[in-house]
């Protein structure tokens, strides 16, 4: 207790022990400490907080609010508890409720009364959003630099393996036969969509700071400049819309969780494919775990997580969405919230992108099973059909008798390359013995000629635009 009859205080607190203490006359009870206070999760943002005030001290000595003595002691303070937090011996102090108390605290305890000047011309509802808008800003770079190691791995392995060939699926069937490559070039043209999202991301990023609580500050703050040290390309207009929004960091979760979506088929092919059902690929052992009680046990756990995780980041993507609903402006307490759902999205999505190329670049690839999956399941039909077409039969009626064919081989588990002239002949006069180079499985594969399809002469084309999409996405 301090000699006044309250608690004991820190330099620069009130009667409550707190910062902004002075206009109150006791202690915060603790179990609400505990629920108000960010300290045990947002202590990340202190690299982004300790910037930004560098920034704000630097802009304040240029328009003369502070002295250039005053400032220079800031910024050497600044440096110091920024030395402290890479040691490892910077106390953190649930009282102090959130990371920004807790450094303006230290300075003021290093620093004397110039140590609170610090906060001269901003809020912590300012300081908060332009902390989350660095911290993002680091996110999106670290993901686009995964996705883009990611799209690598799949296009190597696509260039690779360009002349296996696969069935192609729909409905879980058996539908055309493909080239592996065409199947793994279509998660990197995916994968490069997530990446343009993430580009795109920077539109919503301004600088927030010199919003003030939410109505401006009684300053003349040169907000460009600090813009222009942070790296920021524009300025929020409205205070209010500064310290309020957090629309940034909803696009930041539904880009993710879309980029998580499409790590989440990925990783489901290659449950199927690692299956003994399929058998078309295998998993080193380094990325599969065991049974407890089945000894022959391999399981693609890996894969199964990475496809398991995407729920988590719809779940955040859902849960921020519901809690800016119908918030009223400007700045509510419930914005403090908006971090668990980032942070925890952050660290997620650069996990799962890194398990993936790795198990992408490990997993190999079992081309006679692949193929031999390719000639069982009838996925020449089209084929047959459209070479009915091109001798005068209608669509339907052709469809109609490459089923008629499907239908008679299947009975007798015979494929199509088996089927006689005579039984073809009974079916269309239309048949000859050109049917069995239609049916040849290269063959089919080489006739798919449009752009985009699954030719070796198309692919190629598709591998060469891929090529050219790692060279931009490495100057961005």
């Amino acid at each position: 207790m301090g000699t006044d009859g309250g608690t004991s205080r820190s330099p620069g607190t009130g009667l409550s022990g707190k910062l902004w203490g002075g206009r109150f006359a006791a202690d915060q009870a603790p179990l609400f400490e505990r629920l108000n206070a960010s300290l045990p999760f947002d202590y990340v943002l202190a690299p982004y907080d300790l910037a930004g005030s560098r920034a704000h001290v630097r802009m304040l000595v240029s328009i003369g609010v502070l002295s250039g003595e005053e400032g220079g002691r800031l910024l050497s303070g600044l440096d110091q508890v920024a030395a402290e937090i890479e040691s490892g011996t910077f106390v953190w102090d649930l009282s102090d409720e959130d990371v920004h108390m807790a450094i303006e605290k230290r300075l003021i305890v290093m620093l004397g009364p110039v140590g609170g000047k610090v906060h001269t011309g901003r809020s912590r509802n300012d300081q908060v959003a332009l902390d989350l808008q660095l911290y993002l800003r680091d996110a999106v770079d670290g993901h686009q630099e995964r996705v883009i190691g990611l799209m690598r791995s799949l296009h190597h392995k696509a260039s690779s393996e360009g002349s296996v060939v696969m069935p192609g699926f729909t409905h879980m069937q058996r539908a055309q036969p493909v080239l592996l490559a065409h199947h793994l070039l279509a998660y990197f043209f995916m994968l490069e969509r997530d990446r343009r999202r993430l580009v795109r991301w920077r539109d919503s990023s301004w600088m927030p700071l010199g919003a003030g609580a939410l109505a401006g500050v009684n300053y003349p703050l040169d907000r460009e400049k600090v813009a222009v040290e942070l790296g920021f390309d524009q300025v929020a207009p409205n205070a209010m819309d500064a310290v309020a929004s957090r629309d940034a960091a909803l696009e930041y979760l539904s880009t993710a969780a879309i980029c998580s979506l499409t790590l989440s088929r990925l990783a489901e092919e290659m449950v199927l494919w690692c299956s003994q059902e399929f058998a078309f690929a295998t998993l080193p052992d380094e990325w599969t775990s065991g049974s407890s009680i089945m000894p022959q046990k391999k399981n693609p756990d890996g894969a199964e997580l990475v496809r398991a995780k995407a729920a988590g980041f719809l779940g955040r993507l859902v849960s921020l969405g519901s809690l800016l609903r119908g918030l009223p402006l400007a700045y509510n307490k419930d914005l403090q919230e908006d971090k668990v759902y980032v942070f925890s999205t952050r660290e997620e999505l650069d996990l799962c992108l890194e398990a993936m190329t790795a198990m992408v670049t490990a997993v190999r690839f079992d081309p006679d099973k692949m193929r031999q999956a390719a000639e069982g399941g009838y996925a020449q039909a089209t084929d047959v059909a459209d070479y009915l077409v091109t001798r005068g039969l209608p669509f339907r009626d052709a469809h109609r008798v490459t089923g008629q064919l499907v239908a008679l081989l299947a009975a007798q588990k015979r494929p199509m390359a088996a089927a006689t002239l005579d039984e073809l002949e009974r079916l269309s006069p239309l048949f000859d013995s050109s049917y069995y180079q239609v049916v040849d499985l290269d063959g089919v594969i080489a006739a798919k000629v449009s752009p985009g399809g699954t030719s070796p002469r198309s692919v190629a084309a598709q591998l060469d635009l891929a090529t050219k999409m790692l060279v931009e996405a490495d100057n961005v």
